[in-house]
């Protein structure tokens, strides 16, 4: 038995493939088959891989397959010979029905490359169905009063084979009253006739039983017959008559149920009951018309059941029937042809023919994306489709042929923007109103390394204290990658410098995953404030992308240095400094005086002196800022002659650092001169007054000086910081031209309670820096100048004998902070 698809079915198919191979026999080096229908699975059609120009190696590798627009896949590819074979039973009747071509095109897809090919399988017609009629008894009815020669419409016989294997020819078995003829109407199809040859005598034969044979032309040839039974009536001898044989009506198929179609007509010149016509439909209507047509029996006027569709079947044939009432009833016959306009009820359809795999974001304009392919079951401009693209989308599309489209890149990609598209592509048709599908094509856009990393900062700024732990964190920098992956995976790294003349490899080292910093060492403020560390970081691309950034390491002070005593100079040395006082010496008279120095900067280096132990602490007073030892009050005869002081010297730091220096005093009678005097032993009295007087005199100088260049700059800095507070500090620093020597220094004014001092600090940051400070105490009952050039030690011995030499009758201070190696330092008593 046939395999057979819906009458629907194979009629809308049948229609697309005729129209579209019509388009498709104008693309030039198609390959085309042709085989008869009803092979066996397995089947050779052709060899596709020769055809195509393919190796054997090359179906596997360019994964050659074979794609059918038909909706079953009938064919297949013999992977190892490269044939193309039958891979389901083909009935040509249940693809292409009556049509008189049949051809399954094919899409042959080969992938690395992507191209496309298209071949063309022609199903031949194999006699494999005979004729067959509707209904195997028919029964006419016929007047004996009929005349010779009228006709009476018979059943056609059906064969769903075509051409040469329809049916050919019709036969009748031999009567004296009847003999058959075959009309031939449109499209080839013929209607046998029978046809009244002699008169009827009922007297003589009531029935009359024939048999139709109908033969198609195959070979060989298959038959069907069908039994027709002429039952002979009498009286009513007026056949009744159609105004026209042939009605011929358009409607469109979107008509309502119920609407009127076409009005049909036949008179009768009998009287009475004899006169009376009733329509009906034929005898031998298709259930398939008569579900969609009715007519009514009194007017003859023909009327939707239901809705037609175009797509289904575009023209209908009902044959209709006219009967008069009398006792032996006539009938005439006619034939209405309804054509079925098209309507554009049916949207477009797009069919993606490739699915899309991941695309690099770096990939030229005109890259080909995916293949597509359209259809719309409505014909004419109903049927005609554009397609379009959202105006955004960086995508075009490409017409290849027979409405198949390539979708193809059509500007630059970038992944970081947008990760993933999803391509909306609109079909629309020419129909009136037109009508639209959508569909969305997912394209994941794939990583190119080409973001470096960016740091969260073009720099930072870390404050480190001095002397910590080793390897203990300093900092950790960040950097993000935009790209994805591995081309987003980042490595730090530090870039080699100096600092110091030391690679910063030796002081620092970094994580290379997460880019935090660890000491190496710890570190001190006294020698090292200030150095940098250049972080690379690095993705792992292909080639791979970097970025740096520059990490400034800070060192603060901590208050890690005990004050060093410079002054007595004996003190220094280790020894006990011993100082002379005569008795007749007044109260808050200067017996001495103690100057001690901090390494350490800031309040770390603010130093304050105590007196923690003394002979006799109703005699002595030590102060706090200056550390000037006076009297309190005046020495008397019951004194001891030898005083000893035990004096406290501290810092301001967090932990708090001291240190202690004693003082011995001998109390002397007729001692009136000054301390200084008694060290002059050989120089006569007129050359000391001289030399005395000349330091005085430079003293004084060097001290208006720098006073009034220092106020003049405190009082510019004040007034620009409108500030009103009883001490003054300005500071000019740049921190970016710290390397030149030339254009760095700090003038500050600080206030230590009652010590009032100045420091002027410039030079090189990290190497060559130079101090000055200035000491003004108003305490302080000299206002001496020193210049000291001191070594780059804390060995004090030097700087001890350079004032005892300079100051002979003065008590002095000094304070140093060393900066490197080079640093300078003065001090204004």
């Amino acid at each position: 038995m046939t395999k057979r698809m819906g009458y629907r079915d194979w009629r809308w198919q049948a229609l697309w493939w005729h129209h579209f191979f019509l388009l498709w026999t104008t693309i030039n080096g198609q390959t085309r088959y042709s085989i008869p229908e009803e092979l066996k699975q397995g089947s050779v059609v052709g060899n596709l891989a020769k055809d195509l120009g393919l190796g054997l190696s090359e179906i596997f590798d360019r994964k050659l397959r074979v794609a059918s627009e038909a909706g079953e896949q009938y064919f297949s590819v013999d992977a190892g010979k490269g044939e193309l074979v039958v891979n389901d039973r083909i009935d040509r009747e249940a693809l292409c029905g009556q049509s008189s071509s049949c051809v399954l095109p094919l899409q042959v897809v080969i992938e690395n490359p992507l191209q496309l090919n298209r071949i063309e399988v022609e199903i031949r017609d194999v006699n494999d169905n005979a004729p067959s009629f509707l209904k195997s008894d028919n029964i006419l009815e016929i007047a004996e009063s009929t005349v010779v020669g009228v006709r009476f419409p018979l059943e056609s016989a059906e064969d769903p084979d075509v051409g040469s294997n329809g049916v050919k020819t019709y036969t009748l078995s031999k009567d004296d009253c009847f003999t058959l003829k075959v009309k031939e109407i449109e499209n080839g199809r013929k209607i046998p006739e029978l046809v009244l040859s002699k008169s009827l005598d009922r007297e003589k034969k009531v029935i009359h039983d024939l048999f139709l044979t109908a033969m198609d032309g195959g070979n060989p040839a298959k038959s069907g017959t069908s039994k027709i039974t002429v039952n002979v009536l009498d009286v009513n001898d007026n056949v009744p008559l159609f105004e026209n044989t042939f009605y011929k009506v358009a409607v469109q198929e979107n008509s309502l149920n119920g609407s009127f179609v076409i009005k049909t007509k036949a008179t009768d010149i009998d009287e009475g009951p004899n006169g009376e016509i009733e329509y009906s439909l034929g005898k031998h209507t298709p259930p398939s018309v008569l579900s969609l047509f009715h007519i009514d029996t009194v007017t003859g006027d023909i009327y939707l059941k239901k809705e037609l569709d175009h797509e289904t079947q575009a023209s209908y044939r009902i044959d209709i029937s006219a009967k008069d009432k009398g006792f032996l009833k006539m009938e005439a016959h006619c034939s209405v042809q309804v054509d079925v306009l098209d309507v554009n009820d049916n949207p477009p359809d797009i069919v993606l023919t490739s699915k899309p795999t991941a695309l690099p974001e770096d990939s030229r304009s005109g890259t080909v994306v995916a293949l597509l392919s359209v259809r719309d079951l409505d014909s004419g401009d109903n049927g005609k489709v554009t397609l379009k693209l959202p105006k955004s989308s960086p995508f075009n599309l490409k017409a290849s042929f027979s409405n198949n489209y390539a979708l193809v890149t059509s500007g630059s990609l970038d992944r970081e923007r947008f990760s993933e598209y999803d391509i909306e592509i609109t079909a629309t048709d020419s129909g009136s109103p037109p009508l639209s599908s959508k569909t969305i094509i997912p394209v994941i856009i794939s990583d190119v390394n080409d973001n470096a990393p960016l740091f969260t900062q073009p720099s930072y700024n870390v404050y480190l204290k001095e002397n910590g732990v080793l390897g203990s964190i300093l900092y950790s920098v960040s950097a993000s990658d935009l790209d994805f992956g591995e081309n987003a995976k980042i490595s730090y790294s530090i870039l080699d410098s100096k600092v110091q003349d030391v690679s910063v490899s030796s002081y620092v080292y970094i994580n290379s995953d997460n880019g935090s910093i660890y000491s190496m060492h710890s570190f001190d403020y006294e020698k090292l404030k200030v150095f940098q560390i250049q972080v690379q970081a690095k993705d792992q691309g292909s080639p791979s992308l970097s970025s740096n950034t520059t990490v400034h390491v800070f060192i603060l002070d901590q208050n890690d240095n005990a004050p060093a005593v410079i002054y007595p100079s004996s003190a220094v040395l280790g020894s006990l400094s011993h100082q002379r006082m005569s008795r007749s010496a007044k109260a808050g008279h200067l017996v001495t005086k103690v100057t001690a120095v901090d390494a350490d900067s800031g309040h770390n280096a603010w130093i304050s002196y105590k007196l923690a132990e003394a002979t006799d602490a109703s005699l002595f007073t030590v102060n706090l800022y200056t550390g000037e030892v006076r009297t309190k009050r005046a020495a008397s005869e019951q004194d001891d002659s030898s005083q000893r002081l035990l004096i406290e010297i501290k810092d301001d730091g967090e932990p708090m650092q001291s240190a202690t220096v004693t003082v011995s005093i001998l109390l002397e009678d007729g001692l009136h001169e000054p301390i200084l005097d008694l060290r002059q032993k050989t120089a006569e009295p007129s050359r000391k007054t001289g030399r005395i007087t000349l330091y005085l005199i430079l003293s004084l100088a060097s001290v208006s000086v720098l006073s009034l260049v220092t106020f003049l700059i405190l009082a510019v800095k004040c007034m620009r910081n409108s500030s009103s507070s009883g001490s003054c500090c300005m500071t000019r620093s740049d921190c970016d031209n710290y390397k030149n020597p030339n254009r760095n220094m700090q003038i500050q004014l600080n206030t230590d309670g009652p010590i009032k001092y100045v420091e002027v600090l410039g030079g090189d940051m990290m190497s060559q820096s130079q101090s000055f400070r200035s000491c003004m105490s108003p305490m302080s009952e000299y206002s001496d100048f020193t210049l000291i050039k001191p070594s780059s030690t804390t060995d004090f011995t030097e700087v001890i004998s350079v004032l005892d030499a300079s100051l002979p009758d003065s008590t002095w201070t000094f304070e140093s902070q060393q900066v490197s190696r080079q640093n300078m330092a003065f001090s204004v008593i």
